[in-house]
């Protein structure tokens, strides 16, 4: 029986555990398997600073920058222990985002944002008009 097999229900079930993913005959040949360490690494490389580019921008930054982190955790450990950190964390956050009680304040807040918001809007239209301060008046 393998030690995977041995783990059973009381730990790691449905977990795949820590390592390189590479396949059996590259993990076999020393050189082939740093080549592929280096491959993998350049390429999770690429994709987080890709994301790291997009966040000023408009596009999924942080999206891309945790694609980059999947790519380098399919043969880098301390990848994988990030991983799975934050996908604990992300599920714990939509947990809390999904308790009535805080979405109840939330929507409060919100409201009182929008209703603030509308007012100072007022105020400034009724102070100084539907003109824009910076004086843009169509040169």
């Amino acid at each position: 029986m393998t030690e995977a097999a041995a783990d059973g229900p009381e730990r790691g079930e449905g977990r795949r555990g820590l390592g390189s993913r590479a396949p059996a005959f590259v993990r076999s040949r020393r050189l082939l398997h740093l080549g592929w360490k280096v491959g993998v690494f350049v390429v999770g490389l690429a994709v987080v600073v890709c994301g790291v580019i997009l966040l000023p921008l408009p596009g999924p930054g942080w999206v891309v920058i945790f694609a980059g982190v999947a790519v380098w955790a399919t043969e880098f450990v301390w990848a994988q222990l990030v991983l799975r950190w934050t996908k604990r964390k992300a599920t714990d956050a939509a947990h809390r985002a999904l308790d009535p009680r805080v979405r109840r304040r939330n929507v409060a807040l919100t409201v009182t944002g929008a209703v603030l918001a509308s007012i100072a809007a007022a105020v400034y239209l009724w102070r100084f008009g539907p003109v824009p301060p910076w004086g843009l008046r169509g040169h």
